[in-house]
Formats: C-alpha cells, structure tokens, sequence
C-alpha cells in the first residue's frame, strides 16, 4: 500500500486538473494524476467531419437521464485533456461586472467571494500559459489587464474583416476573439499551427491547440514525482472514520479495483461528474454526499443558454479558420433592453456533410453545398442563472441525472434579434445591404449544432455550478481556497465552484482558478509559490 500513497490526486485532466497538475508539478511533492480515458488517438479521422460532427466517433458512448426518466447522450468527451481536446480555444476572462451581483430580466446573477482583482493574475498566468492570441483594447466590456496578450491576435480572414468594418460602420466595436493556438503569423514556416479548418470541435493531429494536455499533462509527466494512470475511473472517495478527511481513492482500472491514498485530492472531473462522485461517495458521516452538508453539492447547475445562426450571403464565405471574430456591444444590455443580453461570436466554419444531419431546407435554391460555401455560422451565449432545481442527482440504478429546465430567456432572444438587426445593416460592396438573405435556421445539424435552436441539454460544453464556492457553508459547498467545507483535504477546480455562469467560454476562469487554488496548495505544502509557467516564446518552439 505505501506505493500507493501520494502527496495530491488529481481526478481529471482537463482545464482545471491538467492546469493543477502542471502548477505543481516542479514541487517535487509525489503527485498521482488520473483520467478515467486514454489520449485521443491520433489519426486521420481526428480531422473528419463526418466521423467527428455527424458519426460523434469520440464522443461518451455513456447515457444519463433528464428529469423525465429519457436516456440523455451528453455531447462530451473522457480523454486526456478533457473536453479542452475539442473545445474551440476561445479563452476569455469574465467581465469585472459578472463577479458582482448583477440583475437580469429574469432574475439575480449573484457575486462571487472573490473579486475580478483577485483573479487577475492569474489569468494573466493562464494567458501565458495557454498561448491566448488576443488584442487588449477592442472588446468595450472588457476587464483591465496588467499586461498586453502574449501573442497578437488571430488576424481576420478578407470575408470576416469585411463583417467587422460593416459592423463597426453601424456603430458596434467588433474585437478579436482571444484564442489558445500555437499561431505564428509572423513566421508562418516554423508556426505550429497551420490554421485549418479543423479546430472548434475537432482534436488537433498537429498538437497545435492550446489544450490542457498538450500544454499542461504531457508537460507535468516530465517530472519523475508526477504519475498518469489513464483508464483509471475513480468509483468513489472514501473517508476516515471521522469523516474529516478523504483517505482513499478508489479506482476501477482495467478490470480490477485499485485504492490510492492522498494528503489532499483535487477533484476535477466537469461540474456534473464532480457532483456526480461526491454523491455517490455518501456513508456515514456524509449521508448526503460528501461536502454537501449544505444540501448544495449537485444543485444550481448553468451551462448558458447557446445557440448556432446561420446567415446565408449571396457573396460566398471562403473563410477557412472563421472563430476570429466577437461582439460584445449588447453583453450588460442596450437602450431599449436595460438587462444583460450575452456575447456574439463564431464556431468553426460549417461544412456540408456536417450540415447533411438532418438539415432542412432553410434558403430557396440553395444547395448544402452552396449553403457551406455562403454561411456564416456564428455562436450566441447567454447567462443562465443558478437555480438549485436545477441540479444533477444520482438515480437509483446508478446513472447521472440531469434535471435543467431553461431561465432568462428573453435575453437570448433579444441577443439573437440584435444579431439579425446588425445583419442587415452591412453593407456589400457588391449587393449593398441586400447581400444577406437573413439569419436563418431550424433543425440539428450533427453532433453540436442545432442552427436556429438552442442548444439542447446534451451539449455540456459549458457545465458549471453544481458544487459552488463561498464564505458560508450553509450557502456553499466550498470555501473561497476550493477547499470543502466539511472536509480538510477535499478540493474541487473544474467549473463547479462558479456561482454564477457570466456569459463567456469558462474555459479560462477555470484554468486561472486552478493556478490560483495550486499556489494555495503550495503554501500547505510547504514549497514556494514562485511562478512556473512557461513563456509563450518557449512553448511555441516546442
């Protein structure tokens, strides 16, 4: 047994674990990092829309339920990296404003126990770390920074740079999107990434997104104190006799059951899993699950309110990488609108056996093919609130349950008339402001897009919330350190501690969290907080 006692446990290797794995990696401290998945192959069909948008070929063959008893197919992925192995690498900090209390048309949006100044550092950490390719000063709602991105920002293919100048002419201030690749524009021969076609959505065959294992776990793994077991899915946290502490860690890997015992375990597994294993490890002293004496573990889940429109030009859209562009202009609201409304942006370029999946006709005489070549395929979130109804449980026969039922609303749908609104006052130098047929859309196109529907509860991409952090613990499931309340060596650094969702990707609030919650753990490890992430000039030449 005493090979298989460590220092920390990471459960989880994406955003949050990966991020923590790397932070503590040079501490020397014995660290056991597992994933319940293996590393994505690497193959062709990594880059095949048809085997990734339509045949979902990497996708969780597992099912959960929803509130109606219905087999639930999340659109996620075990592998390690997490679900950063096929995010788009939009990597935004939230706004100052979404760590206060903010009012929405359909409710409150509440503050965080920390402050945007106290996370600021940290996200300018997880910006060098991840290689965020940005430009301060374009987005009006942007936080203050106390240093410019590492890179310059991905710059517009002609057709988007067309949309941003029409864009501007009609009094919006269009920015660059702040993205995690290894681009180099400036010496495009040696530049690791090659921008394709086949980012948001798809795992990179070059290893040119920014994604937490290429970046963080195949980093960490060079330190002999650093162990990854993939295959390795831990069943349940178990707890000394006191219910204090977790002691073991028990693990089913490759048939067998294996038990790890850790001085501290970080659990970060995706804000439903995370939930989803501190319920099933209940006994005697946790009858609710662990750390859920609060009864809050599992509840006020949020994953935004998203949504995919599709606007078909009579110019065609050649654009190859496409996720550059983002408006921010009605984030906190407009005039006819006081209340938040959410961010404006792009997915990866629409192809047309992506669109075959069921698509409908949406624009006479055109085409799937036409429809591909002459879209432009742009990426609406807005802000769910919490709502402790809204929750994930653990149903008798063992799976995850996820009840959600949709609020605020009508900000999604102002966004989304803002959207068509702004389309029609573009201005083609060839068909004037008659070069947009409309911002069209009905029906599922493959694995993630539902063109002019929201996103439906299957699509996960955004989890947060289920085990929040704050001051009270009759309020909150963690402390402001991530630390569980009822337990002392217990944390928690995925995208359930948010207690609020704000209206951008989460990818980065979660990966400053865990660079800011592992120089806490430093400091109870007794090792200097001295900084350890890498220049973005070393990591490009990898």
């Amino acid at each position: 047994m005493s090979d298989n006692r460590y220092d920390v446990i990471i459960i989880g290797t994406g955003a949050g674990g990966g991020t923590m794995a790397y932070h503590l990696a040079p501490t020397g401290k014995k660290i056991l990092v597992l994933e319940r998945g293996d590393y994505v192959p690497r193959e062709k069909a990594n880059w095949d829309p048809q085997v990734v948008n339509v045949d979902a070929h990497y996708n969780t063959k597992e099912s959960w339920l929803d509130s109606d008893g219905k087999d639930l197919h999340p659109h996620t992925n075990y592998y390690v990296g997490g679900n950063t192995k096929f995010y788009g690498a939009a990597l935004f900090r939230l706004r100052t404003e979404d760590f206060g209390e903010l009012r929405h048309q359909g409710g409150i949006s509440p503050a965080w126990p920390i402050s945007y100044d106290d996370l600021e550092p940290y996200y300018t950490q997880a910006e060098n770390l991840y290689q965020v390719h940005g430009n301060r000063g374009e987005d009006p709602t942007e936080p203050p920074a106390n240093s410019p991105y590492p890179w310059p920002a991905v710059s517009h293919e002609p057709r988007i740079q067309q949309l941003s100048d029409d864009f501007a002419r009609s009094g919006l201030k269009p920015f660059h999107v702040p993205v995690g690749v290894m681009l180099d524009e400036r010496n495009p021969t040696k530049s690791r990434c090659i921008r394709c076609n086949t980012c948001d959505g798809f795992s990179c065959l070059v290893g040119a997104k920014s994604d937490a294992q290429v970046i963080c776990v195949d980093e960490a793994i060079k330190y002999p104190n650093v162990t990854l077991l993939t295959n390795a899915l831990v069943q349940r946290l178990d707890t000394d006799a006191g219910g204090r502490e977790v002691r073991t860690v028990i693990v089913e890997r490759k048939g067998q059951i294996e038990t790890y015992t850790g001085d501290i375990v970080v659990v970060s597994c995706g804000a439903i899993n995370s939930a989803a294993l501190l319920l099933r490890s209940a006994n005697d002293k946790h009858p609710r699950g662990l750390g859920n004496s609060s009864d809050i573990v599992g509840r006020h889940y949020m994953g935004h309110t998203n949504s995919v429109l599709m606007a078909i030009s009579k110019c065609p859209n050649p654009t190859i990488f496409q996720k550059t562009l983002g408006v921010n202009d009605f984030y906190f609201g407009s005039d006819d609108f006081p209340y938040p409304m959410g961010h404006i942006s792009f997915v990866g370029k629409l192809d047309a056996i992506t669109l075959k999946a069921g698509a409908p006709a949406i624009a006479p005489n055109f085409t799937l093919e036409l429809m591909a070549k002459h879209s432009l395929d742009f990426w609406l979130t807005s802000e769910d609130l919490p709502d402790p109804n809204n929750r994930v449980t653990i149903g008798r026969d063992g799976k995850i349950v996820l009840s959600y039922t949709p609020n605020n609303l009508e900000a999604h749908t102002r966004l989304q008339a803002k959207l068509k609104h702004a389309m029609k006052q573009t201005n083609c130098p060839i068909h004037g402001n008659e070069c947009h047929q409309g911002v069209f859309g009905q029906g599922f196109f493959g694995r993630n897009f539902y063109v002019g529907q929201r996103i439906p509860l299957a699509g996960v991409a955004h989890q947060n919330g289920t085990i929040r952090f704050g001051h009270d613990p009759k309020t909150s499931a963690l402390d402001v350190n991530c630390k569980a309340h009822d337990l002392d060596n217990l944390y928690v650094v995925d995208g359930s501690f948010f207690p609020s969702s704000a209206a951008v990707n989460p990818a980065l609030t979660i990966m400053a969290n865990a660079l800011r919650v592992g120089d806490h753990l430093k400091s109870r490890l007794g090792v200097s907080t001295e900084r350890t992430t890498s220049s973005p000039e070393i990591a490009l030449s990898r």
